[in-house]
């Protein structure tokens, strides 16, 4: 069985000979070839390189294509600040709809116009051509509440959920709109797995949550599904109190941080839902050791129950020993649910 049979055989329920092995690595995929990760992020030779190295290295069952959350907002015109050797950042003090007005004349970006999204889709060929069916392919979006952070400034736009909430539907509106046409393109490319990435998401309480995220995030899910592709949803931070909203999204992996207890989500979204995680990625899979590390996934593994892919709670930090993060993928290959 190799790593694309056992990812999807485990999402339809069917026996695997393992428990699948999908940890977000970005910063240390880069590290494990040695480039700059401003390359990493706007070159897709360079992202596809580390990605497959670093997944044949620790026998991972897919890659993918996450770098940094700028990527669309980038391509809307959103001033942004690269750095050698860390993520792209968004500049909050410079947000490209600080004035609210210009939402009704922003357009949706090409994602084949030569941009950051057109580089992530040549990476997912490129994926494909070297790849083939050998390994899950993952493409990524943003949430709703994220990429509407990303265009607003995410302190202007927590207020705007009480202050104008007609401007925060409409430029959600446009997000939804941006993202499905990102993803199909990505899809077309040769992603079978679309990521949604809605970190600011854990910022907001349930009660705006279900009524602003929610809805849209379900379109985000049930469009990319109507396009043929699985769904992942990673949400950082502490959702404990939006497990019960998340459960209800139909979403085929759901990533949990480690702030979130892996026994709350299963009873909240129940016995099928796939959860990932949520092992801390600092606390235990960097500064930890590998005894630790086993102990601590075993943990996680016991509170989700088979339906569970082994991974950590969030992006795997770039100084992470290899003999940690070499124990957290022997537990993978140990279980078989």
């Amino acid at each position: 069985m190799n790593s694309h049979e056992r990812v999807f055989a485990h999402l339809a329920g069917q026996p695997v000979d393992r428990l699948p092995l999908m940890p977000i690595t970005m910063l240390f995929a880069c590290a494990q070839i040695g480039a700059k990760y401003h390359d990493y992020c706007t070159d897709y030779r360079v992202q596809v390189e580390a990605q497959i190295h670093t997944a044949e290295k620790f026998g991972f069952d897919y890659v993918n294509t996450m770098s940094d959350p700028a990527r669309e907002a980038a391509d809307c015109g959103a001033p942004v600040q690269h750095f050698d050797d860390q993520p792209v950042a968004l500049l909050e003090d410079q947000a490209l709809l600080a004035d609210k007005t210009k939402l009704a004349s922003l357009k949706i970006p090409d994602p084949l116009g030569g941009g950051r999204m057109h580089n992530s889709l040549k990476a997912i060929a490129l994926f494909k051509e070297r790849l083939g069916r050998e390994k899950v392919i993952e493409g990524w979006i943003e949430g709703p509440v994220a990429e509407g952070a990303d265009l607003r400034g995410i302190n202007t736009l927590m207020l705007d959920f009480d202050d104008d909430p007609a401007f925060v539907r409409d430029l959600f509106e446009f997000v939804i709109a941006m993202e499905l046409r990102f993803a199909r393109e990505q899809i077309n490319a040769g992603a079978e797995v679309i990521g949604i990435g809605d970190a600011a998401a854990s910022l907001i309480g349930p009660r705006i949550y279900e009524e602003f995220a929610l809805p849209y995030e379900r379109r985000l899910v049930d469009g990319v599904h109507a396009m043929g592709a699985k769904v992942r949803l990673h949400i950082c931070g502490n959702t404990r109190k939006l497990v019960g909203g998340m459960g209800q999204l139909g979403c085929d992996i759901v990533d949990l941080d480690s702030l979130t207890p892996l026994d709350d989500a299963r009873k909240a979204m129940g016995s099928s839902q796939v959860l990932l995680g949520n092992l801390n990625p600092v606390t235990v899979l960097m500064n930890g050791t590998p005894e630790s590390v086993t102990a601590g996934i075993a943990e996680c593994h016991r509170q989700a129950g088979n339906r569970f892919i082994v991974g950590a709670g969030c992006e795997v930090p770039r100084e992470t020993p290899p003999e940690n993060l070499r124990a957290l993928c022997e537990y993978a290959r140990t279980y078989q649910p």
